[in-house]
């Protein structure tokens, strides 16, 4: 029976470890592509924010260093996990804005797909929780705080 339980736990590891890496390669995906490809990602900028073309560069900075922390700070993953989590909030705004403003850019050509898009950002927070350990990690350290202060 514990051969079952730690075989299942590997399976889940790997699992997790495959999924980290997945996210991380296409944080880093999009974060070279905010230099390569700036112009379409301006359409994601909310028209009411100052300096588009820094915020845009910035954002690319940030997602090229949170997918170096996913593969690389072993010791702070659940940590990382949260601020990756946090960054995919942050950035929902301007999804918003480009379902709102109803600009085009990445092959989000229609309301549907824009829609269908800021689905999808929620499944990215989520992602980033699971794969890092960060939603365990948070709620074992409360766990270990209520014991304490019994």
């Amino acid at each position: 029976m514990t051969d079952d339980v730690d075989h299942e736990a590997d399976q889940h590891s790997v699992i997790r470890t495959l999924a980290r890496w997945l996210l991380a390669v296409g944080l880093t995906f999009a974060g070279v592509n905010h230099f390569t490809s700036a112009t379409a990602f301006s359409a994601q900028v909310p028209p009411w924010m100052p300096w588009p073309e820094a915020v845009i560069a910035v954002s690319g900075v940030i997602e090229l260093g949170l997918a170096l922390a996913l593969v690389a700070l072993r010791r702070f993953r659940p940590q990382v996990g949260w601020i990756v989590a946090a960054f995919f909030v942050l950035v929902f705004p301007g999804n918003i804005s480009q379902f709102v403003t109803q600009t085009s850019a990445f092959g989000l050509d229609s309301d549907l797909a824009r829609g269908v898009r800021l689905l999808f950002q929620p499944v990215l927070v989520v992602w980033a929780l699971w794969c890092t350990g960060a939603w365990r990690w948070w709620r074992q350290r409360r766990t270990e705080h209520s014991r304490g202060t019994d």
